[in-house]
């Protein structure tokens, strides 16, 4: 069972600084406030305050109830659920842009916890429902980052009930790195602010597994590790491949 703990306690876990420029955030091109302009941001501005965390901070933890949705402006968050028996299992991962919240408005069903040094945009959920209805930019922004969404949690089914230990990793490595060219990164390389372990927690295996499989792709030339947790991917098409079982 979960360690018991406070509510979130803005000190603690997060803190909260003055209103940001919107117009200037490095997370609006991929953010749900990408199609928003002139008073459309000052809005959204005058809606929100800035978050900050350090890594292993939470947001939110699972149980909470959490009044708020986020949207992440720069750093990167885990989520995961603690099983009755202990087990922790990773739901997702999000980058610079993500928006967190889309889920149901009771207690949290998943702890937010920031994996690197974190700031985000946080708005309160009434005063975002009020966006919603103002801004019809704002809403059909966020129906279409939902089916994204909604995409990927049928992607991560597929590749939990069916796919290889091999597979998974190498579809793990292959979107990311997709990810990572959206937010301005280099092709062919990506950086792994999660832990081995949390790889593991988040594709179905265990540790072991995902530390064997590297060793493989390394030998087989797949990949390549480099200093400061970045792994180079000398060829994405066959990593590609073998992540859609054709390898």
């Amino acid at each position: 069972m979960p360690a018991p703990h406070a509510a979130m306690v803005e000190p603690a876990d997060v803190r909260v600084e003055d209103v940001h420029p919107c117009a200037t955030c490095g997370a609006r091109p991929l953010g749900v406030c990408a199609d928003l302009k002139g008073h459309e941001l000052q809005g959204m501005a005058c809606a929100s305050e800035t978050v900050t965390a350090q890594p292993g901070q939470a947001l939110f933890h699972e149980g909470d109830p959490n009044p708020f949705v986020f949207n992440v402006v720069d750093g990167a968050v885990k989520l995961y659920r603690l099983l009755p028996d202990g087990r922790r299992q990773i739901t997702g991962f999000l980058f610079q842009g993500d928006f967190l919240g889309l889920g149901g408005r009771g207690p949290s069903s998943f702890t937010a916890e920031a994996l690197t040094p974190l700031s985000a945009c946080r708005f309160r959920r009434n005063e975002f429902d009020q966006l919603l209805n103002a801004l019809p930019a704002l809403e059909h922004r966020l129906v279409a980052m939902a089916g994204d969404e909604l995409m990927a949690a049928q992607e991560q089914i597929v590749l939990l009930g069916r796919k290889t230990a091999r597979e998974r990793i190498a579809s793990f490595l292959t979107r990311l790195s997709a990810r990572q060219v959206q937010l301005g990164g280099p092709e062919g390389r990506v950086h792994l602010p999660m832990t081995r372990l949390d790889i593991a927690d988040y594709l179905g295996l265990t540790i072991e597994t995902v530390s064997r499989v590297f060793t493989q792709f390394k030998t087989s030339g797949l990949i390549q590790l480099l200093p400061n947790n970045e792994v180079a991917l000398p060829h994405p098409a066959a990593l590609k491949a073998l992540g859609e079982g054709a390898g």
